[in-house]
């Protein structure tokens, strides 16, 4: 596995996680974690032993020195990782329920220049990119980056050279507001404006994995089928949906499979994006235009384990799984329902 590269492109930030059920900018005690959707799953793929770059910016801060030795602990490639001198790390507050579900409510440390992650530098990344792209299989993206104008520039220029070089792309669609409008918004739907740009990636990506309520917002379906088949490429969809069931397409294969509840919930940030993480793992192993329903469906429930196991400690990548972890949690599941 660890011949095969994959690429994790985004944002990198703190998630302040406040207690249950208080406000994390004020409430105590609170907990700084560090977080990101695309440093999350760069950081669980290399806890599953995968050969994964990051491709970000952290302030150069304390908070960013000490995301970076985090990633360099876990053995993750960066010389895509980029530090800014000029915007802080961001600070994400993360308001958490008594059940352990999580809302984002604004942001901290902004001294006026707006933060790292906002302004990726294209030049540095096309300096390395021929060391960063060298025998990488997969390029995963989320959506943030394209919401503010620097680091949509990389982020597109990254996805044109993926193509070009054969990288496979995968979609966590990960929509959060919050990071797209400079005023706290009830109305928790994108606009048009904000579709419009979001909608301009979907033709260029192999994998698209979304939320029930994202696959609502952005296409009026919850269905992969329909999903798909608005593209000429027809992708693979992968539907979440908290605890209930997953709905899927992959490689032209369809069905559903039981979410898994792990022996106890803490905390689910970074839950989606560990189990992007195991799809991503296990299509490694495999091609994607080759999979069979069966493996499909061992692709799904492994992805499944990797978001359920999260969910049993505070964070998303302090109690992210090594692959023994999931093989235990996989044969307890199955044991259970045998």
């Amino acid at each position: 596995m660890k011949s095969l590269k994959v690429i994790s492109l985004g944002e990198a930030l703190i998630d302040r996680l406040g207690p249950p059920g208080g406000d994390p900018a004020f409430d105590k005690p609170s907990i700084d974690c560090f977080g990101g959707a695309p440093a999350n799953v760069a950081c669980a793929l290399s806890r599953l032993g995968v050969n994964v770059s990051f491709i970000g910016s952290l302030g150069n801060d304390a908070f960013g020195n000490n995301f970076k030795n985090v990633m360099i602990e876990r053995g993750i490639n960066t010389v895509g990782l980029q530090q800014d001198n000029l915007r802080p790390t961001r600070v994400v507050l993360v308001r958490r329920n008594e059940d352990g579900e999580r809302f984002f409510e604004g942001f901290e440390g902004d001294k006026g220049f707006g933060f790292a992650d906002q302004a990726i530098s294209r030049e540095l990344i096309i300096k390395d990119w021929s060391v960063i792209a060298d025998k990488a299989k997969w390029l995963i993206i989320g959506t943030i980056p394209l919401a503010s104008e620097i680091s949509s520039s990389s982020f597109m220029w990254c996805i044109e050279n993926a193509l070009h070089a054969g990288i496979k792309i995968a979609l966590d669609l990960n929509w959060r507001p919050t990071f797209w409008r400079s005023k706290v918004s009830k109305s928790l739907a994108p606009t048009l404006e904000e579709k419009k740009q979001i909608n301009s990636i979907f033709k260029n990506v192999s994998l698209i994995k979304l939320a029930k309520e994202e696959a609502q917002w952005f296409f009026n379906s919850s269905n992969p089928i329909e999903i798909a088949s608005t593209f000429s490429h027809r992708p693979s969809v992968i539907i979440t949906d908290g605890p209930n069931p997953i709905s899927w397409l992959i490689n032209n294969h369809s069905g559903y499979s039981r979410a898994i509840t792990p022996p106890s919930i803490i905390d689910t940030t970074g839950a989606g994006d560990a189990f992007t993480a195991g799809l991503i793992y296990k299509l490694l192993s495999c091609d994607l235009d080759q999979v069979s329903k069966q493996i499909s469906e061992e692709i799904i429930q492994f992805a499944n384990a990797c978001g359920a196991f999260v969910c049993q400690g505070a964070g998303a990548i302090n109690p992210q799984p090594y692959l023994k972890d999931i093989d235990q949690l996989l044969t307890l599941f199955n044991g259970r329902n045998s």
